[in-house]
């Protein structure tokens, strides 16, 4: 009998721990649970806009969740992390991002970049060759005209932009 209580108590406090470690998150839209962080993998299950999750771990742009009884990888921007819920609109979310004065020395997630780090993101610095190197591989506007004709677009008019303008000195919302 106590050789059966050791294994079940591990498990036990493996699972407690493991409860512990995850975050609340928000599924922002109706989507599916995968059973790898690749909209290739087998679909694991789904999840429902509205529904909490405990976000468990993070890899590149991939959350792996559990909801009720499924566990799965999900889009990283398919859940907001917290235990807010929806919240309405999101409206307060982005007056929060907006005024709140960001910490330049924490990295943050920056969703669509494959194979960079936080690591990565920090040792970032510019390199005038390299952009002088991409600017040689664009397009001239005879060879933009010549790929949209064999793609069969045609030319549209569009209003330009109106030219930029100094910042405002007075703005509401500080030097945020």
């Amino acid at each position: 009998m106590k050789t059966f209580l050791i294994p079940a108590s591990l498990l036990v406090l493996c699972v407690a721990a493991a409860s512990a470690n995850a975050a609340p998150g928000t599924v922002l839209r109706n989507d599916k649970l995968y059973s790898q962080p690749s909209a290739a993998s087998k679909q694991a299950g789904s999840v429902a806009k509205g529904a909490s999750v405990n976000i468990l771990a993070k890899q590149g742009g991939w959350l792996r969740v559990t909801s009720g009884k499924s566990t799965g990888w999900i889009r990283l921007l398919s859940v907001r992390a917290g235990a807010g819920g929806l919240g309405g609109a999101g409206l307060g979310d982005v007056v929060g991002a907006a005024t709140t004065r960001s910490d330049p020395s924490r990295v943050v997630a920056v969703a669509g970049l494959r194979g960079l780090n936080d690591e990565d993101l920090k040792q970032a610095r510019f390199n005038g060759a390299e952009l002088a190197k991409l600017n040689t591989w664009q397009a001239t506007p005879a060879q933009a005209r010549g790929f949209a004709a064999q793609a069969g677009l045609k030319t549209a008019d569009v209003a330009a932009l109106p030219a930029p303008q100094p910042a405002q000195t007075s703005s509401p919302w500080g030097d945020n």
